[in-house]
């Protein structure tokens, strides 16, 4: 049979992982066998060329499941059902789907997410009925925001397993690419392993280095805040080298003591916690690559005009 939708596929993903699966690609054979799907449709590929349709779909499927809190995933590319999930296989339901997930408030709480104050979508799934009464550019729009969701999930596993000073390294990577030091990579530098005083790195804004940004990277679990004490020693820090800028990036957050501590202090301090730092990650090109690209285009109304 043609490979079932992503949320026909929810359920028996679940299932899979209860039963020892630890990734999507570990189950792609049993989905095969469950659903009857030949070789030739399991090989079906995406426009892009790169994933099969089958792999793609189940691994929304697992997405979507770990948004709801069901399956939860410690490393990257590992993958575990929750007690959540366990208790829902334990209540034996016919499906598992979009309105199924509904139930459970983390899920509900990205998919009803506002706009953003910058005008564009916020993380939040794809309905049948939202997709209705959307335009196509709409759609293309808010397909585009969830998988930017996901992606920011998976760049934050892929920072917590890379080294501390590969992180380090990442961070400055990423502020070049940002054009902090006029986007020369020779113009920042990491501090010394065990000797930085709080600092992590330095970014030069001049050729003589006469004006300095200085960073403090900090590669926290997501439910350990940034709390005002690590705040409070990077500003001590930054005033010992006489410095008045400063990026503090997490991949966690940052507590409401530490940000009003930030504005009350005499040097500009950029807090960048672990949502934001993915995503300027995948605006600025940095850990991730473009799989396809789409071209929306229009009637040009020049070329026909008799003028």
């Amino acid at each position: 049979m043609a490979v079932p939708d992503y949320q026909t596929l929810m359920l028996p993903v679940l299932k899979l992982f209860a039963d020892g699966k630890t990734s999507i690609a570990d189950c792609i054979d049993d989905l095969k066998a469950q659903f009857n799907i030949s070789e030739e449709e399991a090989a079906e590929l995406l426009p892009s060329g790169r994933i099969t349709r089958l792999y793609s779909r189940a691994h929304w499927a697992r997405t979507y499941l770990g948004k709801a809190g069901l399956l939860t995933s410690p490393k990257r590319g590992y993958h575990e059902i929750t007690d959540a999930g366990l208790k829902v296989l334990a209540s034996k339901p016919e499906t598992i789907d979009n309105a199924f997930l509904a139930q459970f408030e983390a899920f509900s709480e990205w998919k009803s997410q506002p706009p953003k104050e910058d005008g564009t979508l916020a993380d939040y799934p794809v309905s049948k009925a939202s997709t209705d009464e959307q335009t196509p550019e709409d759609a293309m729009q808010t397909a585009s925001s969830i998988i930017d969701s996901a992606l920011r999930d998976e760049l934050i596993g892929a920072l917590m397993q890379v080294s501390p000073t590969r992180f380090e390294r990442l961070i400055l990577d990423l502020l070049a690419a940002m054009n902090f030091g006029r986007g020369d990579l020779e113009n920042g530098r990491m501090t010394s392993a065990g000797g930085d005083g709080g600092i992590d790195g330095i970014i030069n804004e001049d050729a003589l280095g006469l004006d300095a940004v200085y960073i403090q990277a900090k590669r926290y679990a997501p439910d350990n805040k940034v709390g005002r004490p690590d705040i409070q020693r990077f500003v001590g820090s930054l005033t010992g080298e006489s410095a008045t800028k400063g990026v503090f990036v997490t991949t966690s957050s940052f507590s409401k003591d530490a940000r009003d501590y930030v504005e009350r202090v005499q040097q500009r301090i950029v807090l960048i916690d672990g949502k934001k730092l993915a995503q300027l990650m995948i605006e600025h090109g940095v850990g991730v690559r473009t799989r396809i690209t789409y071209h929306v285009k229009g009637l040009d109304e020049d070329y026909f005009s008799d003028a």
